[in-house]
């Protein structure tokens, strides 16, 4: 037998090692946890009862108050259910949106809505204020579940919604102490819960809020925007009609046409650094303490940014196509460019860069219309459905009746996150937020994929 060399400065580790130290130690332990308190310890760690509370799974609310606009549009004021479990809404930020959770004729589908109540409103207090949401659904033309919300839903009708999510809200670290709000149509609705967060003083920066409409007739919440800026100097609304002509009003604020790079410089033509140097100052210590001791500097190497302007957009689809071809003249890094979620996708053959399907044996061989095959795994259990190749994955999944865990149905937010077995997609760049070890294993996110060849996919389960 070989004999194996041990290197000299181990062997005098090995010298000095006392195994007995090992059998006092063990008998110091035992002589604690009998000293030890016998109270048990509890069911739930406050730090854990906070997360319950700030990020429930589901939220059960009814519908409190429904209020009717223009267009076709209704806003819904949800509170707690409590018979149903649900004691208190969960606190948001403002630009953050909930999903609702619905099973129309058993089809069971998820949409997501932004939040247009400012997060102060979310809170219940002792003097008799109870918490609420609201949402605003707009008809959209041969959509299944606005269409579903506006001719069923009641007041007093049950509903089940997720915690609040998202990413298209303010933060100083990452923004600049000036947001630009480029909206459109009922895109509206996450800058009124931003303006009125400003309003109520919950929010500090300034907003110039563009919001596009053909016309004046179609403006939504034009009394609360007016109020609210009356209310707060840091918030200034233009409306921007597309299909009026030069009529501005006495002390009304109008521009006529698109919302444009040239309309954005218009209005941020007296912002400079000099406004994000005092934005640094203000914010270069954070208002956290620690007990019965001074403010402590945090974050004092990270500055806030040292742009003039961020800009958020939301609204349709086509808006953000017309407008990150504008935005792209005014030579912003891309973090000042902030994006609401693009919204449920459609028609792979309008999408840009879309290839056509390949040659597969269920396209081939059907006779009116193309159709496509997925084989799905779920927990060890198959499926089998087949569906229009220019829906989405995520939507043929839906109409053949298999639950897909979702949110934002537009690729951010990673619910629904699968693996693909086989087979080939299509993904629109402007829709592909996968990281880099999602394209090395095969992950995809169906939401906003779409099929170009028979597919097999492993998804998790629906909860």
């Amino acid at each position: 037998m070989k004999k194996i060399k041990i290197n000299k400065k181990y062997k005098n580790i090995l010298k000095k090692f006392n195994a007995m130290k090992f059998f006092s130690i063990v008998r110091e332990r035992t002589r604690r946890f009998k000293k030890g308190s016998k109270k048990p310890l509890p069911m739930e760690y406050p730090v854990n009862a906070l997360a319950r509370r700030l990020h429930p799974s589901k939220q059960y609310v009814k519908i409190a108050k429904i209020e009717e606009h223009i267009l076709g549009c209704k806003t819904f004021t949800f509170v707690a259910d409590k018979d149903r479990g649900t004691e208190e809404l969960a606190y948001f930020s403002a630009g953050q949106y909930i999903t609702i959770f619905l099973n129309i004729e058993g089809l069971k589908v998820t949409r997501a809505y932004s939040l247009c109540s400012a997060p102060c409103s979310s809170i219940s207090n002792r003097s008799g204020k109870i918490g609420f949401y609201q949402i605003t659904v707009k008809a959209v033309n041969g959509g299944l579940v606005s269409t579903y919300i506006l001719e069923n839903w009641k007041e007093g009708t049950e509903v089940t919604i997720s915690a609040p999510e998202g990413n298209f809200d303010y933060n100083y670290l990452r923004d600049a102490p000036t947001v630009v709000g480029i909206a459109g149509g009922s895109g509206i609705t996450p800058f009124l819960c931003m303006a009125k967060s400003i309003a109520a003083g919950d929010e500090d920066f300034n907003l110039i809020l563009l919001y596009g409409n053909r016309d004046k007739k179609s403006i939504l919440f034009k009394e609360d925007f007016e109020r609210l800026s009356r209310e707060s100097a840091k918030i200034k609304v233009v409306y921007v009609l597309s299909d009026e002509k030069n009529s501005e009003s006495a002390g009304e604020k109008y521009e006529y046409g698109f919302i444009t790079a040239d309309l954005v410089r218009k209005y941020t033509a007296g912002l400079t650094t000099a406004n994000c140097q005092e934005n640094a100052a203000l914010h270069s210590t954070a208002d956290l303490t620690i007990e019965n001791q001074q403010p402590v500097q945090q974050i004092a190497n990270c500055p806030p940014s040292q742009n003039p302007y961020s800009i958020f957009l939301c609204g349709p689809q086509s808006m953000y196509n017309f407008m990150d071809k504008e935005l792209e003249k005014l030579g912003l890094e891309k973090k000042y460019i902030r994006h609401e979620m693009f919204g449920e996708i459609h028609s792979a053959k309008t999408q840009e860069g879309y290839p056509g399907l390949e040659n597969c044996p269920s396209a081939a061989s059907a006779n009116s219309a193309n159709e496509i095959t997925i084989d799905v795994e779920i927990c060890g259990k198959h499926y089998t459905v087949k569906g229009n190749p220019d829906d989405t994955i995520l939507q043929i999944l839906e109409k053949g009746g298999i639950a897909v865990p979702n949110r934002c149905r537009s690729g951010e937010c990673g619910w629904c996150h699968s693996y693909l077995k086989s087979g080939k997609v299509f993904v629109p760049q402007k829709l592909d937020y996968r990281r880099k070890a999602d394209y090395k294993y095969g992950f995809i996110h169906p939401c906003c994929t779409f099929a170009l060849s028979d597919l097999e996919l492993d998804i998790p389960p629906a909860k």
